[in-house]
């Protein structure tokens, strides 16, 4: 954290415990002035520091409270079978999360689903027929114990 003093950091702190924080308030909070914060959550936007603010949303009102976890083996390890993988990965929208992995897969895909019928379906039709996929292995989600914390700086 090279570039960051106390402020940002506490800037930093602020709006990751609540994004919706005007400049007021989180200049009171921070102990600067508001155009000093406004300047400073500015530069910590432009610098990407801060990648976004979002809503989080209730997964399961919207209809998605099921979480899975799905280990993936490609046929090939190489740099083209991986760039294909996760170029296709890309565009849907049901995949939270898509990470490259070591141990006994290459991926893991996090996807929340409505109920086990439509993730059989994604199974099927979406997931196997990935580029370079040659086994996958699904992990349900019984409880999330611990979810998008903060991250610890």
């Amino acid at each position: 954290m090279g570039g960051l003093d106390r402020i940002d950091l506490n800037i930093l702190r602020a709006l990751q415990a609540d994004g919706r924080l005007s400049n007021a308030d989180l200049a009171e909070r921070v102990h600067v002035s508001p155009a000093t914060c406004h300047r400073r959550t500015r530069r910590l936007f432009d610098e990407g520091y801060i990648k976004g603010v979002h809503a989080r949303i209730a997964p399961e009102p919207v209809g998605l409270g099921v979480v899975a976890m799905v280990g993936v083996v490609l046929d090939r390890s190489t740099p083209e079978s991986f760039a294909a993988f996760e170029e296709a990965v890309m565009g849907m929208a049901v995949v939270l999360d898509c990470v490259l992995v070591a141990g006994d897969f290459d991926y893991l895909i996090k996807v929340r689903i409505r109920d086990m019928a439509n993730f059989n379906q994604l199974h099927g039709r979406d997931l196997i027929a990935l580029p370079g996929v040659r086994q996958t292995r699904t992990f349900f989600i019984m409880k999330e114990v611990k979810e998008d914390a903060p991250l610890p700086f």
